[in-house]
């Protein structure tokens, strides 16, 4: 590509590129896409975003273009890689001029030249480090910048390569360079804090170039030594951070003080400036742990006294409290600073950082540090006060763990609270139970203070539960105060009403006895009546820990049941937010969940309420999953009766199993789960429920991780409808999983193969006919000795069921794998049967290892002369199934099949199981048919081998007899004797 002539054609081409009308648009961008690959085009590139002159949108576009070609085509490697010689060019016109004057530009420019430096720095880019060193020395303001701007971007990059080698470079160039960024850090920031204070306007100018030299100290800080306690340079860098930040600190103060806007750039730049040094001490700390040993103190010093003292009165701001308590935190947890009992395992280092920590949280520390994050941190703000009484289910949803809860200032001080109280709970139970001491009985309900400081105490409490396990008689303390407490029903005292029945919850897992859940429901009852919102939304989270509790007794909630189940549901639909509804939701599913049928009674109002909340969270689709969530537990609550549901059910799991409809994306795993459900509780096959499975390939072709799933709802159609089933869907099935076979997971494999099975098992006439495709890859997989154990077990499995329940087509199958292989039947069947008897051991079930036996035991009688020389092997393997199937009756010393049903007997099931659904009791009705289950092995081996003596005669028989091991003989003659 000619540049002088190309330049022309290229930015034409990016103005059309930059167009918003897409029929400009896309041509233009299919010609850019062309010539990506030819010589120049990055030349052209290069010279049309560094003319200023040209319009801001194109240069943009020709920057992005760029970057991809790096991406793309720069490694040497790459198809169509741009040329060395075209590569040399391009890193000359990076560096050549630092005089970019669009700030995003300028970003993209840097962010170019470090993508560049990680491919070619230093080895054939020697220069750019010294260019870069010369031209941020350089008076010019904005070429200084946009060349730190670069160092940066170039600092950043080099030092996130892992490999050895590459660290090793990096390292090199720390050393090289740590002095002068040191200085030049130093000159900007002494040049800003100047200008702050004398009004000068380029002080903003200056903190930016302060900003971007720490950036680049804090990389080659962190990445750029390995031992970095033992280089005095950074030593001393550190230890001025702690200098720096306390003017940068002062600087905020005093720029407040003289009312400028604290939105302004400058108060911006500022803080994010602070927040910057402390990153510096947090990655250091993070990465080099024991060359931080010498700041643990001066860091402990420093965090304490501005968060927990008067010092920070005015100067600190929520982020650099919450990273000052993140030093904290990081120092307390901080593994290498925890000596191990043996102490001859533990490292000076550990030991010294371990005394370090023990001098500085001495008593009186301690004791400030707890009370300040309980009484201080801990406490609600009057903003969320507010927010209370104007938006009460906003309020509940942030307490709970909202996104903007997640980046407050109240969930780091928990945070922090724990650590130090796991820690130091010997010293800082006793202060924390004073604290709940001076705050006994119910609290005066015009005192604000005292209620919000009682509300922060009792989230302490909460907090800290498993610590104070030992030593808090929870459950006294529940009878004798707590419950007083829910009973005071004044408007204001919401706020301890609502803290009190979260304590509990809190404490419902760690310490309390069964014998007062009672006690715990009608408080839960009396709550949900609340007037206040908050405190009824609280409550029911309360309800869903103790119902989900593994000391939770249906016995004991099931008088309170349809009460509370009421209340729920008015709640459900008094609440207006969908994170609310979302919240309710769960635990009425919970409810549903761990009650079982015994909801059945009190659900009519919900089920006439959900199909209005489906229709009405149309484009809340995280609402719908807590919908399918609930209709989950609801159906199997409800088992057979769940049918009245249809008209409303089965839409909601068409459309949520359509992967042609944009929803699936969403509620596809929840929706398969009540598709399954449903089939499984369902009494018998409806028209609409059997066209649900016009969903099934598609969703067998997407091969997410929901084909397990998958697999369950076809089993679940054949155990409930197999002749309409198969009828309609039997063709598609099959090339689904014939194309499937091509390419899944063993796993997968057994999962087709076991539907195969029960196929076969449902209807052993038609389902041979139907997989005849599939089957001669069973019978060839067992011939080639199929290496993975399950795999075998299941086509033994299958191949079991032809034989002997369709022994006309197991010939005809056979026949067609001897006409494949070019061999006889005989041989085929011989070379099965050796397989078999070689490979009984992959059969781990009992049911298959006796299906084994009755498959092979069919073959009898028989003059064949193949089966009669396998004939030892047969016998094998019946005999094995015996010592698996019979056991003894002591009193008659008679043996009993005991997988032989003689009826369908109803399953007796305790609290604690899941009570049989439908397909259980088709289960069982099915199994009253299958041979395995309806023949007795010992009687069908007697009978064989006796059909097999009159056939040949006794001496001929005799003589199969003689074949098999005499042991073996004579444990089969103990079988039989005793029928």
């Amino acid at each position: 590509m000619d540049i002088s002539c190309a330049s022309v054609v290229v930015l034409q081409t990016l103005t059309q590129a930059s167009s918003q009308d897409t029929a400009v648009l896309k041509p233009a961008e299919e010609q850019l896409k062309q010539w990506e690959t030819q010589p120049g085009f990055y030349s052209t590139l290069l010279n049309i975003f560094t003319n200023h002159a040209l319009d801001v949108n194109v240069r943009w576009l020709a920057v992005l273009y760029f970057k991809n070609g790096i991406d793309r085509y720069w490694r040497r490697i790459a198809p169509h890689a741009i040329s060395e010689e075209e590569k040399s060019s391009l890193r000359a016109g990076l560096i050549a001029n630092f005089n970019e004057p669009v700030n995003q530009i300028a970003t993209q420019i840097g962010v170019l030249i470090a993508k560049v430096a990680r491919l070619d720095c230093p080895r054939h880019w020697p220069e750019l480090i010294p260019t870069l060193l010369e031209s941020v020395k350089v008076q010019d303001d904005l070429r200084q910048h946009r060349a730190l701007l670069a160092f940066y971007h170039v600092t950043k990059t080099l030092s996130s390569k892992k490999l050895i080698a590459d660290k090793k470079l990096f390292q090199d160039l720390a050393s090289g360079i740590y002095n002068f960024a040191c200085s030049l850090w130093n000159h900007h920031t002494d040049t800003f804090l100047q200008q702050i204070y004398t009004g000068d306007a380029a002080a903003i100018n200056s903190l930016e170039r302060t900003s971007l030299s720490l950036k680049v100290l804090r990389k080659l800080t962190v990445h750029g030594f390995v031992e970095p306690h033992k280089n005095l340079e950074v030593m001393e860098f550190l230890s001025a951070v702690f200098e720096r930040l306390k003017q940068f600190l002062e600087c905020r103060k005093y720029i407040y003080g003289r009312q400028v806007n604290p939105e302004s750039t400058c108060c911006e730049k500022l803080e994010k400036t602070i927040i910057l040094f402390t990153k510096v001490l947090l990655d250091f700390l993070d990465y080099h742990p024991f060359s931080f040993i010498g700041l643990i103190q001066r860091s402990l010093e420093f965090a304490v006294s501005y968060i927990f003292t008067g010092a920070g009165d005015g100067v600190v701001f929520e982020r650099f409290i919450v990273q000052c308590m993140n030093l904290i935190k990081m120092i307390v947890k901080n593994d290498a600073y925890k000596p191990t009992k043996k102490t001859e395992e533990n490292k000076p280092e550990t030991l010294e950082a371990h005394k370090i920590k023990l001098c500085f949280f001495n008593y009186s520390t301690l004791t400030e540090i707890c009370r300040r994050l309980v009484s201080q941190y801990f406490l609600l703000t009057p903003e969320e006060l507010s927010m209370w009484e104007e938006d009460p289910e906003g309020f509940a949803v942030e307490e709970a763990g909202g996104d903007s809860y997640k980046y407050s200032l109240r969930p780091c001080t928990e945070v922090l609270f724990l650590d130090i109280f796991h820690e130091y709970s010997q010293t800082l139970t006793p202060v924390l139970l004073e604290m709940v001491q001076n705050l006994h009985g119910p609290s005066d309900v015009d005192n604000t203070v005292d209620l919000v400081i009682k509300d922060a105490v009792y989230n302490a409490v909460g907090l800290a539960a498993y610590e104070l396990f030992d030593s808090v008689d929870f459950d006294q303390w529940f009878k004798n105060h707590l419950l007083a407490e829910l009973q005071v029903t004044h408007i204001r005292y919401k706020l301890i009403r609502r803290r009190v029945i979260w304590l509990i919850g809190q404490w419902i897992s760690v310490k309390f006895k069964s014998e007062l859940r009672p006690l715990l429901y009608e408080a839960i009852l009396n709550l949900m009546q609340d007037q206040d919102r908050v405190v009824r939304i609280e409550t029911a989270t309360t309800l869903k820990l103790a119902v989900d509790d593994f000391e939770f007794r249906t016995e004991q909630f099931v008088p309170y049941l349809e009460n509370i189940f009421s209340l729920l549901f008015h709640l459900l639909q008094e609440v207006t937010e969908c994170d609310t509804k979302m919240h309710v939701l769960h635990v009425i599913s919970c409810v549903i969940e761990r009650v079982g049928m015994q909801i059945r009674p009190y659900v009519g109002c919900l089920v006439q309420y959900l199909p209005l909340l489906w229709k009405q969270s149309e484009d809340h689709n995280m609402l719908r999953c807590a919908i399918l969530t609930t209709l989950i537990h609801l159906v199997q609550g409800l088992g057979a009766d769940s049918r009245n549901l249809y008209p409303f059910l089965l839409p909601i799991i068409q459309l949520s199993t359509d992967v042609s409809q944009p929803p699936h994306v969403y509620l596809l795993e929840d929706g398969l789960e009540l598709w399954l459900v449903t089939l499984e509780n369902s009494p018998s096959i409806t028209p609409e429920l059997l066209g649900i499975f016009q969903n099934m390939s598609a969703l067998l072709e997407l091969g997410s991780e929901n084909v397990r799933t998958c697999f369950q709802i076809i089993n679940a159609y054949i155990f409930l409808t197999s002749s309409e089933f198969l009828q309609n869907f039997a063709d598609v099935l099959c090339q689904s999983f014939c194309e499937l076979m091509q390419d899944i997971t063993t796993e997968g494999q057994v999962q087709i193969l076991k539907v195969v099975e029960n196929v076969l098992k449902v209807n052993p006439v038609l389902g041979p006919q139907i997989f005849q495709p599939l089957l001669p890859s069973v019978l060839k997989g067992i011939l080639d000795g199929e290496k993975y154990p399950v795999v075998m077990s299941t086509y033994l499995g299958i191949t079991g069921r032809v034989l002997l329940q369709n022994a006309g087509f197991f010939s005809s199958l056979l026949n067609q794998i001897a006409l494949d292989l070019s061999q006889e039947m005989d041989q085929i069947l011989g070379s099965i049967i050796e397989m078999w008897v070689d490979r009984m051991d992959n059969i781990t079930q009992p049911e298959r290892r006796k299906l084994s036996a009755l498959a092979l035991l069919s073959l009898l009688p028989s003059e064949n002369s193949l089966i009669q020389d396998k004939f030892c092997g047969i016998i094998n393997i019946c005999v094995e199934a015996l010592h698996d199937v019979l056991s003894e009756d002591p009193d008659t010393g008679t043996y009993k099949d005991c997988m032989v049903m003689s009826h369908f007997e109803e399953q007796k099931v305790s609290e604690d199981e899941e009570p049989p659904t439908e397909q259980d009791r088709r289960k069982k009705l099915l199994a009253l048919k299958d041979p395995v289950h309806s023949v007795s092995l010992q009687q069908f081996v007697y009978e064989k081998l006796k059909a097999q003596q009159e056939l040949l005669g006794e001496q001929g028989f005799q003589s199969l007899i003689e074949s098999v091991d005499t042991e073996v003989i004579r444990q089969l003659q103990g079988f039989l004797q005793k029928l």
